[in-house]
């Protein structure tokens, strides 16, 4: 956080999950002047033999992840973190990868990663997460409209209505027509 401060002043609060809460970490990033949501792993009670600030800075901590904005912002870590690299490691199978070199599982993972954000930026602009369903939306859209022309093909070639082409005497096809 030291190396990205000095460059952009535009940092102010700090999210994280359990693993990375430690009384040391909260206090360094409180120094820094930054506000933490870090969630708090379930542990027995802690004994701060007089350091002071350390409990000062883990209890404000908290406070504030109890807080509703503190809710929301830990809830929003956990969609847009967690759940991605959930996906990836799961469905993408990234949990184990069968190649050799970290250059090489370093490529499958960006190759990956850009995958996901493409098909996050398709279901932001067109509705549909992935090529595949776009060529089916495609196919199906064409196909209507194949079905529509049809049709009024169709009933452009019937010039004479189906009642006066029927086998029905005249009388009883008048009669017909006035019952309508």
């Amino acid at each position: 956080m030291e190396a990205v401060l000095p460059e952009s002043e535009g940092i102010q609060e700090v999210v994280a999950d359990k693993g990375y809460h430690s009384a040391e970490r909260i206090v360094d990033l409180t120094r820094l002047d930054l506000r933490t949501y870090i969630s708090e792993p379930k542990r027995k009670r802690r004994r701060w033999n007089g350091n002071r600030e350390a409990q000062i800075a883990v209890y404000e901590n908290r406070r504030r992840i109890r807080r509703n904005r503190g809710k929301s912002l830990l809830r929003q870590r956990g969609e847009r973190l967690e759940r991605p690299f959930a996906h990836l490691y799961e469905t993408g199978r990234m949990r184990r990868t069968h190649l050799r070199g970290r250059e090489n599982i370093l490529k499958r993972m960006l190759i990956h990663v850009s995958a996901l954000n493409l098909g996050f930026l398709m279901r932001s602009k067109f509705g549909i997460g992935t090529p595949r369903s776009l060529q089916g939306r495609c196919f199906a859209f064409f196909s209507m409209l194949y079905r529509k022309f049809k049709g009024i093909a169709l009933m452009a070639t019937q010039s004479t209505p189906l009642v006066a082409t029927s086998k029905y005497p005249t009388w009883l096809r008048r009669f017909s027509a006035k019952r309508r």
